[in-house]
């Protein structure tokens, strides 16, 4: 006896055997620099000058452009307070903290499969 689950894939369009969700979240954690971007925010707020001590490599013009798309996203958000000088942070949104955690059995299985020199 079929299920609902076989019917929607014998009568999905053969050129979506992907989910446009998940292929929109592989898209923004494939490009260079965001998902490291989203581990240090995941573990605390940080500053931009943070950001970048904490990700090796990274250029500040990179740095700006790819918080900049997160933002986008809603993943992330910067926060502007007016201090006697202007204190700029980045946090993950809700949306981002979940993510985060969604990213940690990743983060495992990197640890348990991938060698240092890969």
């Amino acid at each position: 006896m079929k299920d609902i689950f076989d019917y929607e894939i014998e009568h999905a369009p053969q050129n979506q055997c992907i989910c446009p969700k998940y292929e929109k979240i592989i898209n923004i954690l494939g490009k260079r620099w965001n998902g490291l971007i989203i581990e240090v925010l995941h573990q605390k707020d940080c500053r931009f000058s943070e950001l970048a001590r904490e990700i090796e490599g990274v250029s500040d013009r990179m740095l700006t452009e790819r918080l900049r798309e997160l933002e986008h996203e809603q993943i992330i958000e910067k926060n502007v307070m007016h201090e006697g000088k202007i204190i700029s942070t980045y946090r993950l949104t809700e949306k981002g903290k979940a993510l985060g955690l969604a990213m940690q059995p990743l983060k495992s299985w990197a640890g348990q499969w991938i060698g240092i020199d890969e």
